[in-house]
């Protein structure tokens, strides 16, 4: 019997050691639009399970939002990492990144269907539970969650980390089903107060589910622990940081339940 039981120890150890995090590198299509995002999931859970959408900030589709899905798949989720801007399309220096983010805060219309585009591979993968997604985003990728919401979007949810708080289409508030978490850097400086207050307003105006919380002393990026201030008004704060993958997880719990 002692020795079956170690038998039995000495599997699961083994089972444990032989699971990983899984990531897999996925081509896909917008148009004529080649993009390509990561999809990541942990292979020691069987079964379908809620899926994670994760939009990146204005350099694209970099190691930082590979990371964040590797935080989300260890907590069982079935994560994919989008791509807005194209294969092999990763601007390094701010002012490339700024115009390249540019063309698509200038087209919302199109920012909606690269999104969505995403969003469909999450829903096909076979790991996905298709009842159970969510959408997040960092910065730009902020700002493009939420106009998922606003394209009506079928996903339980959608979270921005220090995005753009704009509200260019108001009466689109109305499409929203999704519930939404606002996590704000008390004193981004690129996010002015008239959008803060239009897009509230848009919120109330349509009856949407939406926290808004805001982390004091934190600026813009203050999730992004490669924000050093290098770039006036964009650091790292890991009080913020902390909290607001907090009250994602709880927000997903609830969501999720």
């Amino acid at each position: 019997m002692k020795m079956l039981l170690t038998a039995l120890i000495l599997a699961v150890a083994i089972r444990g050691s032989m699971a990983a995090i899984q990531t897999k590198v996925i081509e896909y299509r917008q148009g004529d639009t080649v993009l390509e995002g990561v999809l990541t999931y942990d292979d020691s859970i069987s079964g379908k399970r809620p899926g994670v959408l994760v939009v990146h900030q204005w350099k694209g589709l970099s190691d930082y939002e590979k990371k964040r899905s590797e935080m989300l798949a260890k907590l069982g989720y079935n994560v994919f990492a989008l791509d807005i801007y194209g294969k092999g399309i990763r601007p390094a220096a701010p002012a490339d990144a700024g115009k390249e983010a540019g063309k698509y805060k200038g087209n919302r219309p199109l920012l909606r269907e690269r999104a969505l585009a995403g969003l469909e591979v999450l829903k096909k993968d076979e790991h996905t539970d298709t009842s159970k997604v969510a959408a997040i985003g960092y910065c730009f990728g902020g700002t493009t969650v939420i106009e998922m919401a606003r394209a009506g979007a079928n996903v339980a949810g959608v979270v921005s980390f220090h995005g753009g708080l704009d509200s260019p289409t108001p009466d689109d508030g109305a499409k929203i089903k999704a519930k939404v978490l606002i996590c704000h850097g008390d004193v981004d400086p690129f996010v002015p107060q008239k959008d803060i207050d239009a897009f509230n307003a848009e919120m109330r105006a349509h009856k949407v589910d939406c926290q808004f919380i805001s982390y004091p002393g934190a600026v813009h990026s203050f999730t992004d622990w490669g924000a050093t201030g290098a770039m006036a008004g964009a650091q790292y704060q890991e009080a913020a940081d902390k909290r607001s993958w907090e009250h994602m997880k709880a927000f997903f719990a609830e969501l999720f339940k």
